[in-house]
């Protein structure tokens, strides 16, 4: 892998704990500098965007403007299909401003009472941004069902409710190195990596 695209140092463009774990550990072979744009001072950019990818770009460009260094954005979330595709691009938002996802999971799970269809997608898209306006997008999808009651307490957000295809434990029941290795955000990761290989 090179980081040659990279530079030393990359911002990661968010104010989630949670997040900053995982995408600190997923950068970490690149032998970058990764700070937060929590660390920085930057502000959150309002997410106006309709899809992920639209969201992350917005993060990432705004990161790197402020951070006059490459950043790195990511926009995810939980889609259910029996929803709609909601919580979607709203799923940060579905938590409320004290990110309250316990609310938020009951919330799905109140949606999908008697429903028959279960079925599931997290997604997640990276957009690496350069200060000069260069930006690349890359996503990740993972497929999996609702259950309810939540079931585990590692990563965060939705996890506890969410049971990939063919897994036996949610991603909230799973240690955090083998969620990575199966992860929407570990996907988007491997389509960056792949397009850093070539860079």
């Amino acid at each position: 892998m090179t980081s040659a695209a990279l530079g030393q140092r990359l911002v990661v463009a968010t104010h989630n704990p949670g997040k900053l774990r995982e995408i600190s550990a997923l950068v970490a072979p690149w032998g970058l500098q990764a700070v937060s744009a929590g660390e920085l001072g930057l502000p959150e950019p309002e997410e106006t965007g309709v899809t992920f990818a639209e969201n992350a770009l917005l993060k990432a460009n705004a990161a790197a403007q402020a951070g006059g260094v490459p950043a790195l954005a990511d926009d995810s979330g939980l889609s259910v299909a029996a929803l709609g595709g909601d919580p979607g691009v709203y799923s940060a938002r579905w938590a409320g401003p004290e990110r309250d996802f316990a609310a938020a999971m009951a919330r799905i799970a109140a949606a999908l009472d008697g429903a028959q269809d279960r079925s599931a997608t997290f997604v997640c898209v990276l957009a690496l941004a350069w200060p000069d306006g260069r930006a690349e997008v890359f996503e990740g999808r993972v497929d999996g069902t609702i259950v309810w009651p939540a079931r585990g307490t590692h990563g965060f957000g939705y996890d506890p409710i969410f049971l990939p295809v063919g897994a036996r434990e949610t991603f909230g029941e799973m240690d955090p190195a083998a969620k990575q290795a199966m992860s929407h955000r570990a996907q988007a990761f491997a389509a960056l990596d792949a397009w850093l290989s070539r860079a």
